[in-house]
């Protein structure tokens, strides 16, 4: 054999190798919640080539021989946190890992956060070790325009590896704390504005001949959102100013999803008429300025008014940056959320709202296996998560 066919063949070993390192993996929970039906009793996973191939009571689930097998107390799909900033934010709070906002102007739509996002920062190690999966993170709350999110799991060596949607929507924000950033705009009225004028400036971007036309990324941004392409999200804490983003979307026909929502409980049926989906603050958020309202039962009040929403792990100006949605879904089940609602706000109420149900947010034969093994309750405080699987690959064991 030559040696470049020997170099192809022992290449040619090594990928399949590679594809079996993976392991088959039957996983036997006390409990299983799959978050799309009803808990399992004495339940089983089997997972094969990174996917769910079965699910059920362990007495109708038979486990095929060489399959590496787990033992829980309880099993949940992977969690979801709706919105962060983590891994543009980082957890030692110095000028070098804090990239998730941008100052120089208050509209910069062309920026992404897969250009900031890095894969081996310490919070993005936390978060999976507390069983969230898939972040969606991005630029923090205060510019007007602040730039592009981006979906992303929390395993992989590289962005690439680990992104699974590059761009995800546009990130903006309205209320009076922009001007702490900015000179300009100093007024909500202002800042409104602003933001008008550069969906019309977007809006003529798009009418021009493309052949002929100078590449502008912020308008073109705008113009994807404009268009229906991506989904626009806004910070808006205070009930003026989610009735100003409920405004703007019917005006410039968006596909809107409200982030942080403090007094969203005092506007619900303009929520709901509105058909628009809520990435609720932390519970625990500090109640103070544009946040001064809020409430640890808000949860509650939107699931009772049957308006699509997710916790989120949010942002905060102190470290570690952002709260774990596993303690802050917790707090929102004693208020009035109720477990199963309250994991579903963690696991399969953000993938519908961030569009990628079909993969991760519940435990279902032919999805992803993004799995999380508990050793009890996973909102008791004593519980801890030990072991989570990602795409079927063991990604933390450290049992926290």
């Amino acid at each position: 054999m030559r040696c470049v066919d020997k170099r192809f063949f022992w290449a040619a070993c090594l990928l399949l190798l590679a594809g079996k390192l993976q392991a088959d993996i039957a996983i036997h929970g006390e409990t299983v919640f799959p978050v799309s039906g009803d808990p399992i009793e004495d339940g089983v996973v089997l997972v094969a080539d990174g996917r769910i191939q079965a699910i059920g009571p362990a007495s109708e689930v038979e486990v095929p021989d060489g399959y590496e097998r787990h033992e829980a107390a309880v099993v949940t799909p992977g969690l979801i946190d709706a919105r962060s900033v983590v891994g543009l934010a980082g957890m030692y709070n110095v000028p070098a890992d804090q990239d998730q906002l941008d100052t120089t102007a208050p509209i910069q739509a062309g920026l992404r956060a897969l250009d900031a996002y890095n894969v081996d920062e310490g919070l993005v190690e936390w978060l999976r070790s507390l069983g969230v999966t898939t972040l969606h993170t991005g630029p923090a709350p205060g510019a007007l325009v602040s730039g592009q999110t981006m979906l992303v799991r929390t395993s992989g060596n590289t962005v690439q590896d680990a992104s699974i949607r590059d761009v995800a929507g546009v990130s903006m924000t309205l209320g009076a704390g922009i001007a702490r950033h900015f000179e300009s705009p100093g007024t909500r009225s202002k800042g409104v504005a602003m933001i008008r004028q550069a969906f019309e400036d977007a809006r003529a971007y798009g009418r021009q001949d493309p052949d002929e036309r100078s590449t502008d990324l912020g308008k073109q941004a705008l113009l994807d959102a404009l268009n229906g392409d991506l989904p626009v999200f806004i910070h808006a804490n205070t009930a003026t100013d989610i009735i100003t983003a409920l405004r703007l979307a019917e005006e410039f026909d968006l596909e809107l999803v409200l982030e942080g929502a403090a007094d969203v409980y005092r506007v619900l049926d303009r929520v709901k008429a509105a058909d628009v989906p809520v990435l609720l603050h932390p519970t625990m958020t500090r109640a103070g300025g544009e946040s001064r309202n809020a409430a640890f039962d808000t949860a509650a009040r939107l699931q009772e008014a049957g308006i699509p929403f997710a916790i989120q792990g949010g942002y905060e100006a102190y470290v570690p940056k952002a709260r774990s949605v596993l303690f802050e879904a917790a707090i929102a089940a004693a208020n009035g959320l109720g477990r199963d609602n309250a994991l579903a706000a963690i696991t399969l109420g953000p993938a519908r709202i961030l569009d990628m149900d079909d993969e991760r947010g519940s435990l279902e034969t032919g999805k992803r296996a993004d799995i999380v093994l508990f050793d009890g309750d996973p909102f008791e405080y004593a519980s801890r998560v030990c072991k989570v699987f990602n795409g079927g690959e063991l990604v933390s064991e450290e049992c926290l």
